[in-house]
């Protein structure tokens, strides 16, 4: 698995710290051994791993923002992507992980800490809730998820986080057009604005994936994000 994260970090262009390839490949085993009992991932094919998951993570990294010395939240983030891959890669990154399931946060803590990987916060929390509170809301410069949820849901939860002039960078499919467009309402509502999303071809698995990328660029009004059974009953 390390050598084929390394070749893919170098066919995206990527110059890694010294020992990335092999921090990440330790995760991947890491979470194929956890994956036998915890529902983690269905990808349990090692090369599959490195792919779908360590280098589509890592593309985050060719789009042109400067992720060095930001702080990011990964909402929603499972079993760690793509924040932890992107921490791996840009050690000076101030990473949270979100996530609502305790067993999983609980993962991700032990994994930082078999990788040396200090500063991460692993954060057991409801993003809708966690986005109301100081220092969490208006906190972020990026925002990612690869949530499995429509845009729409996922900019309500995860543009709050934001200061204005930060970023939400949401990994979604290349059919995701009418998706995008349905959003755009509610992005202007919650203080965003689209930018030209961006395509992006994983190296060895000849998969193509699309970055949303919307900008903050004004408060997100009071009364938002609201609670997720509201969300989901009455998307913006």
């Amino acid at each position: 698995m390390q050598a084929r994260i390394a070749s893919g970090l170098t066919a995206l262009g990527l110059t890694p710290p010294d020992g990335a390839a092999a921090r990440l490949a330790e995760y991947g085993r890491l979470l194929l051994e956890q994956n036998q009992v915890m529902n983690l991932t269905a990808i349990t094919e090692p090369d599959q791993v490195a792919d779908l998951h360590f280098l589509d993570s890592a593309a985050l990294l060719t789009l042109g923002e400067d992720l060095r010395g930001k702080r990011l939240i990964d909402v929603g983030t499972g079993a760690g992507f793509p924040g932890l891959p992107l921490r791996i890669l840009e050690p000076s990154l101030q990473l949270t992980l979100l996530d609502s399931l305790g067993k999983r946060v609980n993962w991700l803590a032990s994994v930082c800490d078999t990788l040396g990987l200090e500063g991460v916060e692993c954060l057991h929390a409801r993003a809708e809730e966690q986005a109301l509170v100081d220092g969490y809301r208006d906190g972020f410069d990026y925002a990612v998820s690869r949530a499995v949820a429509s845009l729409e849901l996922l900019c309500e939860l995860c543009l709050p986080y934001l200061k204005v002039g930060g970023r939400f960078l949401a990994m979604k499919g290349v059919d995701s057009g009418e998706e995008i467009n349905h959003a755009a309402r509610c992005i202007s509502i919650l203080g965003g604005r689209l930018l030209p999303s961006v395509d992006y071809v994983i190296p060895g698995a000849n998969v193509r994936h699309r970055v949303v990328l919307v900008e903050k660029c004004a408060p997100t009004p009071k009364g938002y994000p609201r609670r997720w059974a509201k969300i989901q009953k009455a998307p913006l």
